[in-house]
């Protein structure tokens, strides 16, 4: 059985799932941020499923759902609609806004972000 894109209710479902795991600030920094879902473009990992669905927009970060990695992510972008970076992160909604609360708090980021596959050789 192949990959297939995420659907809108399945996006809807995660959504709602995060949002119950939400702490009172992260809940109401999430409520500043986010949009209703839709999917935006990336080049070229995004282009087998239609792009990816964006969930939030703080300036010019982008939240997104990796649904080839399964997990939310975060990029920088230029053009409204188009990510400007791929992340492979495998995190939960609401580990990104907190990461994101840490960067407006603080200027600094607390995690890391793990980038598109790289090619071999791999050891094995």
């Amino acid at each position: 059985m192949g990959w297939t894109p995420l659907s809108e209710e399945e996006i809807w479902g995660l959504i709602n799932e995060a949002a119950s795991r939400m702490t009172v600030p992260q809940e109401r920094f999430w409520e500043a941020i986010r949009i209703l879902p839709e999917k935006w473009a990336q080049e070229p990992y995004g282009n087998q499923g239609g792009g990816f669905w964006a969930v939030a927009v703080m300036g010019r970060i982008v939240v997104w759902y990796n649904d080839i990695e399964d997990g939310f992510n975060f990029s920088r972008y230029s053009t409204y609609g188009t990510i400007g970076q791929y992340f492979a992160n495998q995190d939960e909604l609401e580990l990104v806004i907190q990461e994101l609360m840490e960067i407006v708090r603080t200027g600094y980021r607390i995690g890391g972000q793990f980038g598109p596959p790289r090619p071999g050789p791999y050891p094995g």
